[in-house]
């Protein structure tokens, strides 16, 4: 009687024990901008010549901007990304990413387009070009 007394005491102080450090260790942050696009693994590293061209981060309100300009513009993956907000800065491979994947998207888009300017057309290469200044990034 005793042995089982111990043993279920025991059971329930460690799943008390384990319930209170999960949730501190799985904690994350409020929800990040991160783009809806999953081409790019959110931990890979940039190459080196984007990462010496880039800032290391972008305003939040340039992010914004960017994710607004290609969102008019017809990207469904920069409108379902999240807007950056509670934050002043964000980490600048939110930027590329939300680049990269628009210009995949708009490039599927217009495969069959007659005009193209680097496979997509005119106003979409103008909108992602726009987007990239309005962020401050040269390479993506």
């Amino acid at each position: 009687m005793k042995h089982a007394l111990r043993a279920a005491l025991a059971t329930a102080l460690a799943a008390t024990a384990l319930a209170a450090a999960v949730p501190s260790a799985l904690a994350a942050p409020a929800q990040s901008p991160v783009p809806a696009c999953r081409a790019v693994p959110a931990n890979a590293a940039a190459p080196a010549s984007r990462a010496a061209s880039n800032p290391t981060t972008i305003s939040a309100a340039h992010y914004n901007q960017a994710r607004n300009i290609l969102a008019h513009a017809g990207s469904m993956n920069a409108a379902k990304s999240h807007l950056a907000h509670g934050v002043r800065n964000v980490p600048v491979r939110y930027g590329t990413q939300l680049l990269a994947c628009s210009r995949d998207e708009f490039r599927h888009k217009d495969r069959d387009a007659p005009l193209k300017r680097s496979g997509m057309t005119p106003y979409h290469w103008l909108a992602i070009h726009d987007a990239a200044k309005s962020m401050g990034i040269n390479r993506w």
